[in-house]
């Protein structure tokens, strides 16, 4: 699977921004999807996922309740809806295609990824 994300940019603490992630190659929509993220000098951290049929989710505890994840298998596109952004949200966000579809236990594990996109960078300013 070839993943594209965009979407990120500069935003204010307490705005809003929604990630898209668009893939093609091997059908997208049915792969558990997954957002991950690192800001400077941190580990590659696990953001959210989501599971190919949409009805299954999971997030960060942090994340929860300001972040939607979201797919359209019609369109291979993930989102990752981020409201009430706080600073410390400031990272590279990239979307990664899981291997198949994923049980619970490793949605958060990103060796369970094995395709990535490039990254987008969201910078949250105070």
């Amino acid at each position: 699977v070839q993943l594209q994300a965009c979407g990120g940019g500069l935003v204010q603490a307490g705005g809003s921004l929604r990630l898209s992630c668009a893939a093609s190659g091997r059908t997208g929509s049915s792969c558990t999807m997954g957002w991950f993220r690192q800001a400077p000098g941190k580990e590659l951290e696990f953001v959210s996922a989501i599971r190919r049929n949409g009805g299954s989710t999971s997030y960060l505890d942090s994340m929860k309740g300001r972040f939607t994840i979201s797919r359209d298998n019609a369109k291979n596109t993930v989102y990752l809806q981020m409201s009430s952004l706080k600073p410390e949200d400031t990272a590279v966000y990239y979307c990664a295609a899981g291997r198949g579809s994923l049980i619970s236990s490793s949605l958060r594990n990103r060796h369970e990824y094995d395709s990535w996109g490039q990254g987008t960078q969201l910078t949250v300013s105070s």
